[in-house]
């Protein structure tokens, strides 16, 4: 009876999972950030105890996997509405190699050492750090690589397409990267019709200075 009990949480507790997963979005197993992986090792626990314990009520670990369940989505669309608990939450991209030069002081805050980065560099297929113009440690964990060689006649803004405007936010620090300033971007976006930047939810500049501007859908 024990062994049939077991076998029938354990096949239950399987859908319930991918259920809660397909809920949480496709987001969750292709990006998996620190709180990502916090949850689906909670989610993991909490099936653990409910297969391994018959003689405690399955309903007990469906709440908590419910809770952490409600937790993500309500977290997932707060973040896409703030910027700032977008960061806190997901963490954001740091530049590791600015333009062939290593930022020792954003590694130290990162915690990331040498060994590292050149592990993740020969995993890109990248032999020395000479041969790299950017290198971007995602918020996931993955190391993004450019190298000078990718293309030695365009632009900065070819090598490390950084977004000017995101959610109709404009990103101050990567304007300041192009040695551009707020009333510049607005002149420009302006100039092509765009007067409310508010209405923007995705700009950057390509190579051939030309911008590439997605209004957000009314």
């Amino acid at each position: 009876m024990e062994y049939g009990l077991i076998m029938f949480r354990t096949f239950f507790i399987y859908l319930i999972i991918i259920l809660v997963f397909r809920l949480m979005g496709k987001r969750e197993i292709g990006q998996i950030s620190v709180v990502d992986f916090v949850v689906s090792i909670m989610i993991a626990e909490l099936a653990v105890i409910s297969i391994e314990s018959p003689e405690k009520p399955m309903i007990h670990s469906l709440l908590g996997i419910g809770i952490l369940l409600i937790a993500q989505i309500v977290f997932a669309y707060v973040s896409l509405k703030s910027e700032r608990l977008r960061e806190i939450i997901d963490g954001k991209p740091s530049v590791i190699i600015d333009r062939g030069k290593i930022d020792e002081m954003e590694m130290k805050k990162q915690k990331y050492n040498f060994s590292d980065l050149l592990i993740q560099l020969r995993e890109k297929g990248v032999s020395k750090v000479s041969d790299v113009e950017f290198a971007i440690l995602e918020p996931s964990g993955k190391l993004s690589v450019i190298r000078k060689e990718d293309d030695d006649e365009v632009g900065e803004s070819t090598l490390y397409p950084l977004p000017l405007i995101l959610d109709g936010k404009i990103q101050e620090e990567h304007l300041n990267r192009f040695g551009k300033t707020e009333l510049w971007l607005r002149q420009e976006l302006k100039k092509l019709g765009y007067k409310d930047l508010k209405k923007i939810s995705f700009c950057s500049l390509e190579a051939d200075g030309i911008f590439f501007v997605d209004s957000k859908d009314e």
